[in-house]
């Protein structure tokens, strides 16, 4: 009801399980769908997954009471853009509808930080594993130097540079110059430009 009489937003149906709400927004095509996640016949998770996979332009902000990773991972997972706690104040539920509604994300600040987390956890990069003088390195040959202007530049030994590309090209994975430069460049790990 308070949803409802709020300027900008129109509330198009309410449901009461899973199985429900998929078949709401094929029907209606909301904007946002408030995804609560202890529902009968179909779950709050298994709901946001087939919303996100079928009706891309709804985007499902999850509103639980539960806070825990075992059921924060799985509903971001599914493609929840937003996860907020019940009993949060009703301006932020008004804020992460509006965030979700422009493509953003919303989480109550507990959420959040478990997002990063993970993030910070999953998304490690193989180029981490690069050491400083190999990002060097890299950033170089990129830019198109051969190995013996690097050698001379450093002051290192064409050994040596020779012995860095060949870790930098093993971390990577990659088996030949021209695609140790593609993969740098398009992951974003140097510049093309010097």
């Amino acid at each position: 009801m308070l949803l409802a009489e709020q300027p900008g937003i129109e509330v198009v149906g309410e449901v009461a399980d899973g199985r429900a709400a998929v078949t709401a927004v094929e029907r209606l095509r909301p904007d946002v769908v408030v995804m609560d996640l202890g529902m009968p016949e179909m779950n709050g998770v298994e709901a946001t997954r087939a919303i996100c996979r079928d009706f891309p332009g709804t985007q499902v902000l999850v509103l639980s009471m539960y806070s825990g990773e075992e059921y924060v991972r799985p509903a971001i997972r599914a493609g929840a853009s937003g996860y907020l706690l019940k009993g949060s104040a009703f301006s932020k539920l008004l804020a992460a509808i509006a965030a979700v509604a422009r493509g953003g994300a919303f989480f109550s600040p507990a959420i959040a930080k478990l997002v990063l987390v993970d993030s910070r956890r999953r998304e490690t990069h193989p180029a981490d594993a690069l050491t400083n003088r190999e990002c060097e390195i890299l950033r170089l040959v990129v830019q198109g130097q051969s190995s013996n202007q690097i050698a001379r530049d450093l002051g290192l030994s064409m050994k040596t540079v020779e012995g860095h590309r060949g870790r930098i090209m093993a971390k990577l994975d990659v088996h030949h110059l021209a695609g140790l430069v593609k993969y740098a460049v398009r992951a974003g790990l140097v510049s093309p430009d010097p």
